[in-house]
Parts: structure tokens; C-alpha cells; sequence
């Protein structure tokens, strides 16, 4: 055997050691998330890469509108990718439809292999997908600005006027009791 093959076979030798440690009870996919990690790396630096070579000058400060609208976006368009029943069919390949859980929205669970299933987690939880949305934002910010203010802004309006309907909604019930 290689030294290189010995070294790899130790290092998943100790990775699976590691991850019986951490949760002896139940079956975490420690391997999976661990792929998210690499996978975000790698993303994060493709990002920070096409910025560096536009040679795009990084802002002294953030902007107060430029934040809420990105924290707004992020938001309504990480709900809209992980819970969405319109986007379902994104998410069907790697998730179990559940139930409905309130207006436009559904509960699914991961289905499959340790790759899959690790997939499906990721794509069903909007706090998983903000990281990635963030950063895209942010680096999309960086190199078209203008553009991204009018996608923050139209996503912005979107979470609002998402908010207006279920305020109404609630209003109407409350009447109607």
C-alpha cells in the first residue's frame, strides 16, 4: 500500500471514530455535513476569487438599507427555496413530502443514502440555505451592485407584501370568531 493510501485509509479511520464518538446513539451524517463545509469553502473562495480579479473595491462601510434589504431577501428567499410548495420539485429528488404548514408552505423530511439525505437536510432548512444566500448576495453586491439592490428590493417588497396577506388573513379570522 502507498503511504499516501495508508494516510487516506487513517484519516477515514479516524473521521469515523470521531463521528461514533460525537453521536453514539443515533445516526448523524457527520460525512455529509462535512461535504457541506468543503462544498462552502470552495464556494466562498469561487466568490472572493471572481471579486479579487474585477479588482472591485470593497466598501468603507455597510450601507443601513443595503443590510436590511439583504436580511430581507435573504430571508424571504430562503424560505421560498427550503419550505416553498412552489418549489417542491427542487427539493423532491432528495425529500419526503410531510404535510402542509401554513399558507404556500410544506414540512418534508431527507430521503436516501448518506449524500442524498444530507442534501434533502440541507434544502429543507432556511437557516442551512441563508449562509449560502448570504454569501451569494454579498458577493453579487460586491460586483453588480445596482443589480443587486433591485433584486434585494423587488425580494424586500416580496416579504413585506407576504407579511401584509398573513396580517389580513389573521384580521379576517379574527372577525369572523
Amino acid at each position: 500500500m502507498r503511504k499516501e493510501d495508508t494516510r487516506m485509509q487513517r484519516a477515514r479511520d479516524a473521521f469515523r471514530r470521531a463521528s461514533s464518538a460525537y453521536s453514539p446513539r443515533e445516526e448523524r451524517r457527520l460525512g455529509g455535513h462535512l461535504g457541506a463545509v468543503v462544498a462552502f469553502g470552495a464556494y466562498t473562495a469561487a466568490w472572493s476569487a471572481a471579486v479579487g480579479m474585477r479588482r472591485a473595491k470593497l466598501p468603507d462601510r455597510h450601507e443601513p438599507w443595503d443590510i436590511l434589504f439583504a436580511a430581507a431577501a435573504t430571508f424571504r428567499l430562503s424560505r421560498l427555496l427550503s419550505k416553498g410548495s412552489v418549489t417542491s420539485p427542487l427539493r423532491a429528488p432528495f425529500t419526503r413530502y410531510e404535510s402542509a404548514t401554513g399558507p404556500a408552505e410544506v414540512s418534508e423530511s431527507p430521503r436516501g443514502g448518506n449524500m442524498r439525505s444530507s442534501v434533502g437536510e440541507f434544502v429543507t432548512c432556511p437557516f442551512c440555505l441563508s449562509v449560502w444566500l448570504t454569501t451569494t448576495i454579498t458577493g453579487a453586491h460586491l460586483l453588480w451592485p445596482n443589480a443587486t439592490r433591485t433584486v434585494t428590493g423587488s425580494l424586500t417588497a416580496l416579504a413585506v407584501a407576504d407579511a401584509m396577506q398573513l396580517g389580513y388573513d389573521c384580521l379576517v379570522q379574527k372577525n369572523s370568531e
